[in-house]
C-alpha cells in the first residue's frame, strides 16, 4: 500500500514539474512574440529607414520611388513615431516593423495620385507593433504621410473597430463603408483587432485635407510640430 502511494506521489510530482517547465516556456514564448520581436523588429526598421533618407539626400528630385520605402507615415495620436512605408502587406515586408501598402486583393493608390484609396497594414502586436494604438485615433485626427518632396495631411473622418478579415470592401478605391459615395483622395489603416488576436480587422479612414512642399530644412507640418 505504502509503495503504491509512493508511486502515486512520484507520478504526480513528475507531472507538477511538466506544468512548471510548460509554463515558463510559454511565458518565453509570449515575452519573444510581444517584446523581442518588437525589438528586432524596431531595429530593422530604423535601419532601412535611415537607408531611405540616406538616398533621399543623394538622390535629387525625381518620381516617387517604390523600391526600398516610399517614405514615412506619422500618427501623433498613436505615438508610434514614424513608420516606414513599403510596397506589400505580406509577413516578410511587415515583420520588419514597418508599415505596407496593399497590392492585393485590391490594389492601393499611391498618395501622388490624383484620386483613390492609399490603404496601409501594419501589425498591432509583436513585429514592432506600429498600430498597436490605432484605437486612440478619433474623428478630426491627424494622419500625415511624408514623401522626398511632399507632405500629405489626411484627417481622420471614420473609424471601423471590427470587421472581418476577409472584408476587402474597405480597401475600395471609394471605402463606401465610410460613408464615401465619390472618388476623392484618402487613406485607409487596417491591422488586427482585438489586441493580441488576429481575428477582425480595425478600420481607420481618413480623407487628403492638403499637401504641403518639403523645404530644405524638411519643416514639419503643423500637425507634427
Amino acid at each position: 500500500m505504502a509503495r503504491a502511494r509512493n508511486r502515486i506521489a512520484g507520478v504526480i510530482s513528475v507531472f507538477g514539474e511538466l506544468l512548471i517547465t510548460a509554463g515558463v516556456l510559454m511565458g518565453l514564448f509570449v515575452v519573444y512574440s510581444l517584446w523581442w520581436t518588437n525589438v528586432l523588429a524596431d531595429r530593422e526598421a530604423d535601419k532601412q529607414g535611415d537607408e531611405v533618407r540616406h538616398h533621399w539626400a543623394a538622390s535629387g528630385p525625381g518620381a516617387l520611388d517604390t523600391k526600398d520605402g516610399i517614405g514615412f507615415l506619422h500618427v501623433p495620436a498613436m505615438k508610434n513615431g514614424e513608420v516606414l512605408v513599403k510596397k506589400g502587406t505580406d509577413p516578410e515586408t511587415l515583420n520588419n516593423g514597418v508599415a505596407g501598402y496593399y497590392t492585393a486583393p485590391v490594389k492601393s493608390a499611391l498618395p501622388t495620385d490624383k484620386q483613390g484609396n492609399f490603404t496601409l497594414a501594419a501589425h498591432r502586436d509583436g513585429h514592432g507593433a506600429k498600430f498597436h494604438n490605432i484605437h486612440k485615433l478619433k474623428t478630426g485626427d491627424s494622419i500625415v504621410f511624408e514623401s522626398k518632396d511632399t507632405w500629405y495631411v489626411y484627417k481622420v473622418y471614420k473609424t471601423l473597430p471590427e470587421t472581418s478579415k476577409y472584408n476587402v470592401d474597405v480597401l475600395q478605391p471609394v471605402p463606401k463603408e465610410s460613408g464615401k459615395t465619390k472618388p476623392g483622395r484618402y487613406i485607409t489603416l487596417t491591422t488586427c483587432t482585438p489586441m493580441y488576436s488576429s481575428t477582425y480587422r480595425y478600420i481607420v479612414w481618413g480623407e487628403l485635407e492638403r499637401t504641403e512642399k518639403v523645404d530644405s530644412a524638411r519643416t514639419r507640418p503643423a500637425e507634427l510640430r
